[in-house]
């Protein structure tokens, strides 16, 4: 009968142990694998439509979480994703990106847009966009060297008021032509 108790009593220590160790929670890595599939491997890009993480603002990369999971920011995949996110595994994520090297994508540009890109660049963009892009303010994302294709689709977004812009920088772009936005996103996407 002894030995019936001892092995009843070590198989629930081995249950209670082994439900332990599904309780504990994922990590910042482990939840960053759901945003691969797009974003890619420690969030390098895998497609032109779709932004690199690596390397951003924490700052932004919440800030952006929260307006898809509020729906202020549209999505196709986005703002069904982040709902199933807590706050905290959001700022874990931000953290376990901005952490990351960013990886400048390799994109065909056009030279003389890319030139025209950097005009534009110094009259709107570098108080904010600091170091060609390749920098920036907490709010502000990294644009240096992503997809040219995701740079056109966001400025055009920006552009035909389809997503909201700050009001400080609302202010800077608001005089700029579809052909600037066209050229300024060439320049960004040419920075390594």
């Amino acid at each position: 009968m002894r030995k019936k108790w001892s092995g009843l009593a070590l198989a629930f220590v081995a249950l209670v142990f082994s439900a332990a160790a599904y309780a504990v929670p994922p990590t910042a890595e482990i939840l960053s694998y759901a945003c691969a599939g797009c974003h890619g491997t420690n969030g390098a890009s895998a497609g032109p439509s779709m932004p690199s993480l690596a390397g951003q603002s924490k700052v932004f990369f919440i800030d952006a979480m929260k307006k898809f999971k509020s729906g202020e920011r549209s999505g196709t995949v986005m703002t069904r994703l982040v709902k199933g996110y807590s706050d905290e595994q959001i700022v874990a994520m931000a953290d376990f990106f901005a952490k990351q090297k960013p990886a400048a994508q390799t994109t065909a540009v056009d030279p003389a847009l890319v030139a025209q890109g950097k005009v534009v660049y110094d009259n709107a963009c570098k108080r904010c966009h600091l170091e060609n892009g390749k920098e920036f303010e907490e709010d502000t994302p990294v644009v240096a060297g992503q997809w040219l294709k995701y740079l056109q689709i966001q400025m055009g977004e920006f552009r035909d008021g389809k997503r909201k812009i700050s009001e400080k920088k609302a202010e800077k772009v608001k005089s700029l032509t579809a052909a600037e936005w066209e050229a300024a996103a060439h320049f960004y996407a040419s920075q390594k």
